[in-house]
Formats: structure tokens, sequence, C-alpha cells
């Protein structure tokens, strides 16, 4: 079995290869499957974007297809950047932008209202088109500066809970990270519901 990934993000292809890991499937990215599928994201949730990304990206495969979207919601700012958390800082804006603009929001916040956390949602679209659908979510709260060299994104600024908010997600090792990470637990819930199919 082929699946797509709806990205062309090598860490969370990396990541989804690693955790689902499933015998006689194989993952391809849209670049390596020679695919162009680049939807509008403007849903207002999660599954709603995971769905716009799946639903493309099968009609310009006709391929099963797994797609994604995640992001970090911090409570001190209404739930933002939520959707909007690759594009925090504006269309142009990369990790270290989005990280920088999220420090400032934050600047006036006191530790114990830093909370926050990581959601993502998987959406799988077989061949026929039925979906199975995985969440993953983990608790944390944002630090003051970042730190680490692991992971991407929001990761050097987050201090997941089950290392007692003293270590980022960029300082944990990626095969630990995938065990309690947001996408991590997303993907162990659908490897069980693929495997029942």
């Amino acid at each position: 079995m082929k699946v797509l990934l709806a990205t062309n993000n090598a860490h969370k292809a990396d990541e989804i290869r690693h955790a689902l890991c499933l015998p006689g499937w194989e993952f391809v990215t849209l670049s390596e499957a020679g695919v162009v599928s680049d939807p509008i994201e403007d849903a207002e949730t999660f599954l709603g974007n995971a769905r716009i990304k799946a639903r493309a990206a099968a009609q310009a495969s006709g391929m099963a297809v797994l797609a994604d979207d995640s992001g970090l919601q911090v409570d001190a700012l209404g739930g933002d950047p939520g959707v909007r958390s690759a594009r925090y800082a504006g269309e142009d804006g990369d990790d270290e932008a989005n990280n920088a603009k999220l420090l400032s929001e934050l600047a006036d916040v006191p530790d114990d209202a830093r909370t926050a956390r990581f959601v993502c949602t998987l959406v799988f679209l077989d061949e026929a088109g039925h979906e199975a659908v995985a969440e993953g979510i983990v608790e944390g709260r944002i630090g003051h500066e970042a730190r680490g060299s692991e992971g991407f994104g929001y990761d050097p600024l987050f201090l997941p809970d089950e290392y007692g908010g003293d270590i980022t997600f960029a300082e944990v090792p990626q095969d630990a990270k995938s065990s309690i990470s947001h996408r991590g637990r997303a993907l162990a819930q659908l490897r069980e519901r693929l495997l029942a199919l």
C-alpha cells in the first residue's frame, strides 16, 4: 500500500514513517510522488484544514492520502496562534519569526499563565474515499527563551508537562519525543485504526 503524505515537510514525513511503520506500507511526500497540491487552508479547526489537505491531495493523485494539521494553542492568547501557527508572523514568516512574535506577545505574562498545548489532527483517506480521523494533544507551557536544537516550529519554546516543565521539546531526542508528542499520540491512535481495517 502506497500512501501519499499531504506534505513536503521532511521532519513531519520522518516522524510519520517512524511512528506508523506498517508492514507493506510505503509513505511518500507530495514531491516524492510528483504531485502538486497546495489548497487554501481556510478552515477554523485543525480537523477542517486536515480534511482540506487530504481531499485535495486525493483528488490530485488518486492515491490513499494521509494529511495532518497541527498547531499551538496558548491560553493567555485565547487559543492563538491555533490554526494559524505556521503563519503567525505573516505569510512570509518562518519558525524564528513565529517564535519571536510569540515571546513578544507573552512578554508580560507570568509563568503560571503561560499554559499551552500542541494539537495534531490526522485525516486518512483510502483510495475509495473512506475516512479515518485521529487526534493527539500534549499539554505544557511556553518558556521565556528558545532552547534546544531538536525538532522544529515552536519546539524550542514549548515545555511539555511530561518532563516537569524543565526541558523544551527541542531538547528531547526524537525517539522520546515521538512517544509523547501531539503528532506521536495521534499517529499511535491512527495506527491502531489502520491495523483494524
